[in-house]
């Protein structure tokens, strides 16, 4: 029976034809079980997973494996981006028990969905033996299995506990957060630890924001040359833009070529910053390029932004993306294609597979020449419209809400600084899809496809990233309707999720129930739910003035601040936020008739604090507090900067707003 027909997850329906008699998360599954007086296999993955697609192809597909699991077992198939909560709970039980994670992940569970045996890829021999182990198991030692799945229950409820040690973020912890990075880090590849090596987006954010407070070369030396070794690697799409996953070596040459929503929306933010900091060419063009790619590649014709392409083309890596000497001359001609194998690095050995090679950037192309430059974007082009003409990756066009929230925010940074009117629009249609689609009677859901918003409710991540976008939105626009939006998305979070101690559940209190409440304070390959709501309650407030929500973000960052500065690797965006808060974060009114083009509003982007909230308008819009009661001076567009709503004197000269801006 076909279960998965009408699912709105793409990998769900990648299984929805195997030979296994697949459930979807549901109760009804596990009624079966409990029927049946058989175990539960939970299988984790998602659509753009390379060994999923493996595991999938060995063994999912397989009559002989879909016939032992079907006979001894209800299988369930759950991605992990529409339902983090389950991913989550299983994910933690899988690392406490063989100390490592990944996808896919395989938990073998009892009816009532404790887990008792888990584990990530097999292959189908070990696949096979280990069903029927687990089917013996089950029939002849059933107290053991029970007694195990107990032990492993109670172990995820204490590492996914609320409470625990309390402080104040400050100053102190944040430097020791900013000297631990820069102990960890790779002086001469950038970034943090070895192979395999993930794009530290919000470490980035962090180290930019430390720089700007303490004036620290070093953590600005550690995010520039991160930032150039990345834009320079296999890792980032030389022809395309985008940035892949991560880099299977330590030198960011070859990528695991999936390219995630997320990664891209906070490197975009990274890259924007860093350009706004520095001036960097290399920074101001890749910022540019992602956010082409974004908006380009995994838009939807519905507005939203999809998840990932894919990790494959056809079964295969890189099938789409590697070249020899011999192709880039064929596509070339003779002079183009030698000078595209040494921009490009390609040779006859390679650094991939089969002789072939993943395009990195050799030479400079941002501070040269206009003949260089013009040779290689014409270059570029030209390989770009060959490329396409390859097969493709899938896209997983599924819209998650967490991940647009991200991209709304980078694309409202980058338009600010930039006055790119494409990112400006694209924002503002990714908004409109999560407040007319994913609001669904005042509570948010997780995801939507084709224009059809799923069942998952939406966890604390979505809550927090779409507020914090719904801010940002209201910045942008000057529009009091996006502030309305995140206030009601807050007020659902402090009600919904709250925890004792200050901290937030990632599940709401009217979610469905599963073997332990999530609650993981750590940021991984996206902010934790916490990271990513303290953020929209910190911007929030300091838009409103309304304090509480202030209090509920210092709260929950003191939960988090024990972690900052022993593992700063895993808690980057909170230690973001913390500088934001450190800062003020200030509060900038632009009252002006145009701000399109205002050269205070300009000034007030390029030199604001970290973390500092801006709002340009007309005195008085409805909706904006911070424009309320403050007229122009001498009917002048004029800056109001201040602090916790302490304000510097009215200026009407960028000077003089800078000079307030750097007083800090």
């Amino acid at each position: 029976m076909n279960r998965l027909a009408d699912a709105t997850s793409p990998y769900l329906l990648q299984h929805a034809d195997n030979p296994v008699d697949w459930w979807p998360w549901c109760d009804e599954a596990f009624a079966e079980a409990k029927r049946r007086d058989v175990p539960v296999i939970i299988s984790v993955g998602y659509a753009a997973c390379h060994w999923c697609h493996v595991m999938a192809h060995e063994s999912f597909e397989n009559e002989q494996v879909g016939a032992l699991m079907n006979d001894d077992f209800v299988s369930i198939k759950v991605d992990r981006e529409e339902r983090p909560d389950v991913d989550a709970v299983y994910m933690t039980a899988t690392q406490a028990m063989t100390g490592q994670g990944g996808w896919p992940m395989t938990v073998f569970a009892t009816p009532d969905g404790t887990p008792f045996f888990c584990g990530t890829y097999f292959p189908r021999p070990n696949f096979v033996r280990l069903l029927q182990s687990v089917a013996a198991a089950w029939r002849n030692q059933r107290d053991a299995v029970v007694k195990q799945g107990a032990a492993v229950v109670e172990a995820i409820g204490g590492a996914q506990a609320v409470g625990g040690p309390t402080a104040p973020l400050d100053a102190a912890l944040l430097d020791a957060a900013a000297d631990r990075l820069a102990e960890e880090y790779d002086e001469t590849h950038g970034g943090f630890g070895g192979a395999p090596k993930f794009p530290p987006h919000m470490n980035l954010l962090f180290l930019l924001r430390h720089h700007q407070r303490t004036g620290s070369a070093r953590s600005l030396e550690i995010a520039r040359h991160t930032c150039e070794a990345m834009a320079r690697g296999g890792i980032y799409d030389q022809l395309a833009g985008g940035f892949a996953r991560y880099s299977v070596d330590e030198h960011w040459t070859v990528p695991h070529f999936e390219k995630m929503l997320y990664d891209n929306a906070l490197l975009l933010r990274a890259y924007t910053q860093l350009w706004r900091l520095t001036g960097d060419p290399l920074a101001a063009r890749v910022a540019a390029e992602t956010a082409a790619f974004m908006i380009d590649d995994l838009g939807t014709p519905e507005g939203g932004l999809a998840s990932a392409l894919d990790a494959d083309t056809d079964g295969v890596e890189g099938l789409t993306y590697a070249w020899t000497p011999a192709q880039l001359v064929e596509a070339l001609g003779e002079e183009d294609g030698r000078f595209a194998a040494d921009l490009f690095a390609v040779t006859e050995a390679g650094n991939f597979e089969s002789g072939t090679s993943v395009l990195r950037l050799a030479r400079d192309v941002d501070d040269v020449a206009p003949d260089v430059a013009a040779r290689w974007e014409r270059v570029r082009a030209r390989l770009r419209e060959v490329r396409d003409t390859r097969p493709q990756p899938a896209r997983d066009d599924k819209v998650v809400a967490s991940w647009n929230g991200l991209a709304v925010t980078a694309l409202v940074e980058h338009s600010a600084l930039t006055g790119d009117p494409v990112t400006a629009a694209a924002a503002v249609r990714v908004g409109e899809v999560l407040a007319d689609r994913h609001v669904v009677d005042g509570r948010l859901r997780r995801v939507s496809r084709a224009g059809v918003v799923g069942e998952p409710a939406g966890v604390l991540e979505d809550h927090g990233c779409v507020a914090e976008a719904f801010c940002a939105l209201h910045q942008l626009t000057g529009e009091g309707r996006w502030l309305a939006l995140a206030g009601r998305l807050l007020d659902v979070a402090l009600e919904r999720f709250a925890a004792p101690g200050g901290g937030f559940y990632d599940t709401a209190d009217d979610a469905e129930r599963l073997v332990t409440r999530p609650a993981d304070p750590t940021d991984n390959a996206t902010p934790s739910g916490r990271s990513a709501l303290v953020a929209a309650l910190v911007a929030y407030a300091a838009l409103t003035g309304e304090t509480r929500y202030r209090e509920a973000a210092e709260a929950a960052l003191s939960t988090v601040a024990p972690i900052v500065g022993r593992h700063a690797r895993f808690t980057g965006y909170a230690a973001a936020v913390g500088e934001a808060l450190l800062s003020g974060p200030y509060e900038i009114a632009v009252v002006t008739d145009e701000p399109t083009g205002d050269p205070l509003v300009a000034a007030a982007h390029r030199h604001a604090p970290p973390g500092a909230v801006i709002v340009a308008g007309r005195p008085g819009q409805d909706g904006v507090p911070l424009l309320a009661d403050r007229p122009m001076v001498d009917g002048r567009p004029t800056a109001y900067a201040c602090r916790g709503f302490v304000c510097e004197r009215p200026v009407t000269t960028v000077d003089d707003l800078v000079n307030q801006l750097g007083r800090r």
